[in-house]
């Protein structure tokens, strides 16, 4: 096989699909692309068994179908040296070797087999569903944060796609707190939940575009594809049940406070330079149309109150956050203003955001934090 192709083209396309390698494995191939030629198209494939993403695109001259297996690191090290030149891969069908020319340089690596490269699963029966890449990608952008490192419960560790005729719905927790992502229209006629693992959306995420170009998403029990321009990604879903989240959210909030959330962000981060670093403990009082926000470390005799104004409706409250978890929830909010719902200090918070239109939008997402409980 002989063929040419960009350099500087070569490497984006093999880096768009590089994150999915993993150098954890215990079948060495799987630190390889999957290279195979057709006509004038190179398809490349990065797998680690869990998800597999594949990426297409034409050659400047071919000579001969095939496929061959090469090491990512050599390849992706070597390609980051060069500017966007042409490139000449002759690969030896027999020997596997690979020789790779550029002007007057000559370099050689050892490939492998391709028939060894695990195959991509059998899809079957799937239903499928189709999403804006930007609706997507601010879908994964606004949840993904929220989802568990915790092993031991794996269904929390991903991203629940919750699938109507009406709406989809995106969640993730970690138990502290939950992130649920609503986009409404007729996107699919089938009732479906599936568990996305956290890896696949984070690879999707550093590279779909903030534009409207379809993305068709298959899925059944077992596996999920997304389909977009040149790329295909397959995915084995999370087998666990996903916790109630309906249940989870509280409905029954009296007590509403609307900020700034710049003001309410940047107020925390002092405060919590002072709490208990063990527990990040801060504690927010709230009446009569302002905010009191507290954070103190006994042991270190550090102690930190700032004083802001809100609106508010409601009874005094005295409740307590983990200072670092509500930053992070602030974090990923664009709104200028937000809405806290509040019932009591031993239930959840909601954090709306305060959309600056007055539009009503089909894209919606509301936050929830659990309390921690005061020290005396």
């Amino acid at each position: 096989m002989k063929f040419i192709v960009s350099s500087g083209l070569l490497l984006k396309n093999l880096q768009s699909i590089g994150g999915i390698l993993s150098t954890k494995n215990n079948m060495p191939i799987l630190g390889d692309f999957l290279m195979e030629i057709s006509g004038n198209t190179l398809k490349m494939t990065a797998s680690d068994l869990e998800t597999t993403m594949i990426s297409e695109m034409e050659l400047d001259m071919s000579e001969g179908d095939g496929m061959f297996a090469v090491p990512a690191k050599m390849l992706l090290d070597v390609l980051k040296t060069f500017a966007d030149v042409p490139i000449t891969f002759i690969v030896d069908e027999e020997t596997q070797q690979i020789s790779l020319s550029v002007g007057e340089g000559h370099y050689s690596i050892a490939g492998h087999n391709g028939d060894e490269y695990p195959k991509i699963p059998e899809f079957g029966g799937t239903d499928t569903v189709t999403l804006s890449s930007s609706t997507l990608l601010s879908a994964i952008s606004t949840t993904l944060f929220a989802t568990s490192t915790e092993e031991l419960r794996p269904s929390i560790t991903g991203v629940l796609f919750d699938i109507t005729p009406e709406e989809i719905i995106f969640v993730a927790t970690d138990a502290h707190k939950l992130v649920k992502y609503t986009k409404k229209g007729h996107l699919s006629d089938s009732v479906t939940s599936f568990i996305v693992p956290k890896k696949p959306l984070n690879q999707l995420k550093s590279i779909l575009m903030e534009d409207e170009t379809d993305i068709l998403i298959e899925y059944n029990k077992t596996n999920v594809t997304f389909t977009f321009g040149h790329y295909k990604m397959y995915s084995r879903l999370i087998n666990a049940p996903f916790p109630n989240y309906q249940m989870i959210i509280p409905k029954d909030n009296h007590n509403n406070m609307v900020i700034d959330k710049d003001l309410l962000e940047g107020t925390m981060r002092r405060i919590s330079l002072f709490a208990n670093k063990a527990n990040n403990q801060v504690s927010f009082n709230i009446k009569n149309g302002e905010i009191v926000i507290t954070g103190e470390d006994i042991s270190l005799s550090n102690k930190a109150q700032d004083r802001l104004v809100c609106e508010y409706q409601g009874d005094e409250i005295l409740i307590g956050f983990n200072s670092r978890i509500f930053l992070d929830l602030l974090n990923h909010i664009e709104a200028k203003m937000i809405k806290v719902e509040l019932s009591q200090p031993t239930r959840p918070a909601v954090i709306l955001p305060i959309e600056d239109s007055e539009e009503e939008s089909d894209e919606k997402y509301i936050m929830l934090i659990s309390p921690v409980m005061l020290n005396n």
